[in-house]
């Protein structure tokens, strides 16, 4: 059923989201205010894009001009109805199509200055799928798109000194990281995600710079909940309207 809710976090921002799919989540939010963008960033893509909160989410940070990539057709539907809810149809331009494909295409080779990724968290062989949707199994496995395709795309449309940011579980760290050097994508920062100190890290955010120098920085972690089950003042800010 679809229906339209507001963004985290920013309260004249819509969205439109169907139960059919994946709702957007933390995952995506922390995604969205992490990434760096420098002032010299005028060209962007959010990769695996879902119904756009990336790019929603980006338009109150910057003024650059906004690309989204998806490959789902129903999930482009809405992300075309809430761009023009909010009146971005200038600022955020939606292709709807595979990453791959959209990387192999020569007028988006070396163009972009930062690109971001959510992408499936789950190997094919991983967890079991009784039960959901294929359209959330295209979202949360890897059945369209591996971590290497990603990494590989985004790649290709970087250019030299730009940044790739991800948002991805811990148990895929190397994964994550082996893939990045793979194709040029030196790690620069790592962020860690908890649920709270007792709890184990559940996810990670890193960005890497297309044929950047070796150095990698940890972040100070971003821990949800107080041991008394309040929010820490970070998690706080990330439900408040941030715009740098």
């Amino acid at each position: 059923m679809k229906r339209i809710d507001d963004v985290l976090g920013y309260s004249d921002l819509k969205i439109f989201q169907d139960s059919q799919f994946f709702s957007f989540s933390l995952d995506s939010i922390i995604l969205a205010n992490y990434s760096h963008i420098r002032l010299r960033d005028r060209n962007i893509v959010d990769l695996c894009s879902g119904n756009c909160v990336v790019p929603l989410i980006l338009s109150k940070r910057c003024d650059c001009s906004i690309d989204a990539v998806e490959i789902q057709n129903k999930l482009c539907l809405l992300a075309n109805q809430s761009i023009s809810i909010n009146n971005l149809n200038n600022r955020i331009n939606l292709f709807c199509m595979d990453i791959k494909d959209f990387s192999n295409d020569s007028s988006h080779l070396n163009s972009y200055d930062l690109v971001l990724c959510n992408p499936p968290y789950f190997k094919n062989n991983e967890n079991s799928t009784k039960n959901i949707s294929y359209e959330k199994m295209i979202a949360r496995h890897e059945i369209l798109i591996t971590l290497d395709d990603v990494c590989k795309s985004a790649s290709r449309i970087l250019k030299d000194n730009g940044n790739f940011c991800m948002v991805h579980r811990c148990d895929r760290l190397m994964d994550v990281i082996t893939s990045f050097r793979k194709y040029n994508l030196e790690p620069k920062r790592i962020k860690f995600v908890y649920e709270n100190l007792n709890k184990e890290c559940f996810l990670f955010l890193i960005e890497g710079q297309k044929c950047g120098n070796v150095g990698l920085k940890i972040d100070k972690p971003l821990i949800m909940y107080h041991e008394d089950g309040s929010m820490t003042e970070e998690y706080k800010r990330l439900q408040n309207e941030v715009i740098l």
